[in-house]
């Protein structure tokens, strides 16, 4: 039976979306994939298909023995220079060898997934051919996100200190300047009388772009807004069924799984107008490029019954569109043909095959 090993340090570092998508990926693919393969999970031995979830640099420095062994090797591309940029701040020549080394790791790769369609023409611009991209995108099980009945988000409003006829306004993910983190603060003080709250916090600590900044804005922020940290995921669930809008204004995103995470609950979506959703979310969500466009929707949102219906529809929609089948009919269908094209090269090479 043909091996995949799953390998990955996602998970070490609480919350940031690639472990989250990392680990839905490999629940997925251990609970769904028939019985054709074995999955194992950082294994250091070397399995028929070697699917590098991370960039680590242990990965990088043991693939001339991986591809001695005649293993596939995949890697899931959650990022490009560019979508670093104002995530870290590190040493400009430190950041220049970082930029090199994510390109070299995945040139590196047999195969490659992105979660986005608009990176295959970026990574072909960095010399990566665009027949070894495959677009599948992220999932979210619909288990650990669910919408909850009226008695129990009202529940969950008392739990979290927040009043059962407030507004409540959610962002999650890293405290970032790309996040919009300042924008969102803008906006929560042009609406005084709508809970704002971000969950999440400085996955990379001090290293985080923008860090000093960020941190005295949470020393002081306006009464209206609340900052819970890094929290678990199944809490998320709780803020998400508690949120009338999941307003997301960050400047570079791949797939945030906090937007799967949220249609999976029912909550309608806001975002800011960029370049990454359009494939992906189709008309899902609402969108906005100014404080006036997000304030205008957020008001609506708050005032219109018959919009804010139609936007949690939306929500259902893009929930069911992105559903379990649907994904992992996708990556069933990768696996099997990077199986099938492998044992044709060997065969080629004049090669056994197992």
């Amino acid at each position: 039976m043909p091996t995949i090993n799953m390998l990955s340090s996602a998970d070490k570092v609480k919350g940031q979306g690639v472990g989250s998508a990392y680990l839905e990926q490999l629940d997925l693919v251990k609970n769904g994939l028939d019985k054709r393969y074995s999955i194992e999970v950082n294994k250091k031995s070397c399995a028929d298909i070697m699917h590098y979830h991370t960039i680590d640099l242990q990965h990088y420095v043991t693939l001339p023995l991986v591809k001695a062994k005649r293993s596939i090797t995949v890697g899931a591309v959650h990022f490009l220079p560019e979508t670093v940029e104002g995530s870290l701040k590190l040493p400009k020549l430190a950041t220049k060898v970082f930029y090199n080394y994510i390109i070299a790791f995945y040139k590196s790769m047999d195969y490659l997934v992105t979660v986005n369609p608009n990176f295959i023409d970026k990574l072909e611009a960095y010399g990566i051919p665009r027949n070894k991209v495959t677009y599948i995108p992220n999932y979210v099980s619909k288990e650990k996100f669910y919408p909850m009945d009226e008695l129990s988000k009202l529940a969950l409003r008392k739990k979290h200190g927040i009043a059962k006829d407030k507004f409540v306004v959610l962002c999650a993910g890293q405290l970032q300047v790309r996040k919009g983190i300042f924008e969102f603060i803008e906006i929560a003080k042009a609406m005084p009388d709508i809970q704002f709250i971000w969950a999440g916090g400085f996955s990379f600590g001090n290293i985080t772009s923008g860090y000093k900044e960020v941190k005295t804005l949470l020393e002081n922020p306006p009464e209206n807004v609340k900052f819970t940290g890094i929290v678990e995921r199944e809490v998320m669930n709780e803020l998400y069924n508690i949120a009338d809008v999941m307003f997301l204004p960050s400047y570079n995103e791949l797939f945030p799984m906090i937007i799967l995470e949220a249609m999976n609950c029912n909550t309608p979506i806001l975002l800011r107008d960029i370049d990454v959703y359009p494939k992906i979310l189709f008309d899902f969500y609402l969108k906005g490029n100014t404080n006036k466009e997000f304030i205008d929707h957020i008001t609506n949102l708050k005032e219109n019954t018959q919009f804010r219906n139609q936007c949690i529809q939306k929500s259902l929609e893009g929930s069911n569109f992105y559903s379990k089948e649907n994904i992992l009919a996708m990556w069933q269908e990768f696996y099997n043909e990077i199986m099938y094209t492998h044992k044709k090269v060997l065969l080629a090479n004049g090669e056994a095959t197992t």
